[in-house]
Parts: structure tokens; sequence; C-alpha cells
């Protein structure tokens, strides 16, 4: 009975410090994020803090946190289990890249005007791309459950791969070159904190709910009168969208794509992102993704060993912590709602103030 209430304790301890330190995650992350952007926008005044090497790794991250968060979103938020991930970011990277050498002069527009809005438009139709082939496989493959679902989503990550590698116009095994290098820290940082606020909001929603109700119990969810089908290719499609965003942004950094960049360990590596992060946790696909892009390159100086250490690693956090770093935890917004309300609060005083004085008059 004692040892019962001791391990009560420990746990309702061990669940009051993980509450505090993610009520502060947040605005520590925020506070990083603007302090790095300073560093990096003073470049612009002579001062080099961050080099090309670290930018690189920054704008390879921000890609990361886009991959997996829209791959949390099929499979932690809805429960499904798609192993494609890389051949919906294939279509993206392919049809951006090939849009972006293509274009040409519009005539219509300036020359500076059409360089601004050429970059976004490309890496849109990109993610359009992939999102229409997310749909064509999604409605008849997500009647699949399980390993079934696995199979084919890899099977369908696989094609696309073998069809890069024979059509003539994405060249083959040779890849693509000469693709322009548009991708920079800021657009890498733009699209990720917009897939992340764009898929945080749609996890809590109705819709966010609904799927959220499929992972938990699909007949429990169709009997309340959810349509399986339709949330189940909308994750499905909303994920490959984000994926095939990630896919245009990292062509046109690399300057080059081919199809062995797209392989099922691209997948793999993504899914571990979502997997150590905690399946369902947007925060937790953050971390992870800023973890596993980081941790190689910080290990780089052992190199014959960094990998087993990086590997090593991976084993231990698996075994102590299944659930992942956060579950299906997530940061803590109390401390800017409660700002949000205490906004509020002087908004609606200061009219009622001058009424007063007013009516005193």
């Amino acid at each position: 009975m004692e040892t019962e209430k001791t391990t009560g304790l420990e746990s309702h301890t061990q669940a009051q410090t993980a509450e505090k330190w993610r009520k502060y995650l947040l605005p520590v992350g925020l506070l990083l994020l603007f302090l790095l952007n300073i560093l990096i926008f003073m470049e612009k005044f002579g001062f080099n803090f961050v080099n090309r090497y670290y930018k690189g790794i920054l704008i390879l991250t921000f890609i990361n946190i886009i991959l997996a968060v829209s791959l949390n979103l099929i499979n932690g938020i809805t429960g499904l289990f798609s192993i494609g991930h890389a051949g919906f970011m294939a279509v993206g990277a392919y049809v951006s890249a090939l849009l972006s050498i293509n274009m040409g002069e519009w005539g219509f527009l300036p020359p500076q005007i059409q360089s601004i809005i050429e970059f976004p438009l490309v890496l849109i139709l990109g993610g359009l791309a992939a999102a229409f082939a997310g749909l064509l496989i999604g409605v008849p493959t997500l009647r699949l459950r399980g390993d079934y679902l696995a199979i084919a989503t890899l099977g369908f990550g696989e094609i696309i791969r073998v069809v890069a590698l024979n059509l003539g116009i994405t060249r083959g095994a040779r890849g693509i070159p000469g693709i322009p290098n548009h991708t920079n820290f800021w657009w890498a940082q733009f699209f990720a904190v917009i897939t992340v606020v764009i898929i945080w909001n749609i996890v809590r929603s109705n819709h966010g709910r609904a799927m959220a109700a499929i992972r938990e119990d699909e007949m429990a969810a169709e009997a309340m009168g959810v349509n399986i089908t339709y949330y189940k290719v909308l994750s499905f499609t909303i994920g490959a969208f984000f994926a095939g965003l990630a896919g245009g942004l990292f062509a046109h950094y690399l300057s080059y794509i081919a199809p062995r960049s797209f392989d099922v360990l691209k997948t793999i590596e993504i899914l571990l992102m979502v997997v150590l992060g905690g399946l369902g946790s947007i925060t937790g696909s953050v971390i992870a993704a800023v973890v596993l892009t980081a941790l190689p390159e910080v290990l780089r100086f052992l190199q014959a060993y960094r990998m087993v250490i990086y590997a090593g690693t991976l084993v231990l956090l698996m075994i102590f912590r299944p659930q992942g770093l956060f579950g299906r935890a997530e940061v803590d917004l109390t401390v800017f709602q409660a700002l949000k309300s205490r906004a509020a609060e002087k908004t609606k005083s200061q009219p009622g103030e001058r009424g007063g004085n007013g009516d005193s008059a």
C-alpha cells in the first residue's frame, strides 16, 4: 500500500515537473528563434555570425520539420501507417524543379517581381501535384488498414522513384542539375512556420477531432457519424501537400535532385522523427526534427563512431521513452493565453474609462 502511494506521488511529481517544463518551452524556443533571426539579419550590415555551413543545417532542419509535422498528421493524429512520404516529397521536388527551369520570362511582369513570385508559386504547384498524387493513392488504398496500408504506401513511394529513374524528362539516374538556388534561411523558416501553424489549427478544429476519433476507435467514430473515408483521404492529401512543399524547398536548396534522394531510407528517416517526438505530438515532431538533423553534425568530429553513437542514442530513447519524447503532449500555451486575456481586458476598460470621464464633464 505504501509502495503504491510512493509510486503515485512520484508520478504526480514527474507530471508537475513536465507541466512546468512545457510551460516555458514555447517562449524559450521563440526567443532562440528570434535571436537566430537577428544574427542572420546582421549579415546585411557586414556581420557574419552564422556561416554558410550552419545556415545549411538550419535550412535542412526547417525542411525536416515540415516533413515530420506533415507525416505526424497522417500517422500520429489520424492513426494511419504510411511509409510513402518520400514519394510525395519526390513529386513536389520534381514538379517544382521542372517548372523553375522551364518557366522562362512571363512578359507581363517586370523580372524583379517575377523573381519574387516565381519561387513560392512553383513550390505551391509542386505541393498541389503531390496532394493530387495523395488523393489518387489515398482513395483506393485507405480502405486498407495496418500493415497492408504500409505496404501499399511503400509500393507507391518505390513506383515514384522507379518512374523518375526511367522518364526522359526527369533525366533518369543522372538527375536534374541546374535548379535555381532559391531556398534560403528565410524561405525555409517561413514555410516551416506556416506548416506548423496550419497543421496545429487543423488538429484543434472539428476536422482534427474527427481524425483523432478515427485513430482511437474507427468503428466507434463511424457509429458516431464521422465520415471515415473522407477524413482519411483529407489527412492523407494535406500531409502529401506539405511533403511536396518540402520537396520543392529541398530541390531548390541543393540545386540538384536524383531518384536516390527519395528512396525508402528517406521515409524511414522522417518516420523516425515522428516516432521519436511522439505520435500525435506536433511539438514532439518539431523537437525531434531539430535533434535528428543536428545530432549527426554535432557528432561529426567522432568520424567513424558518430553513426554508432547516433544509433545507440536512438535505441536508448526508444527503450526508456517508447512513447517518444512528448507522447501526445504539446507545448503549454497558458503564458500566451494570459497575455491575450490581459490585452483584451485593457482594451475593454479603455472605452469605459473615456465614457465615464465624458459623463462627469
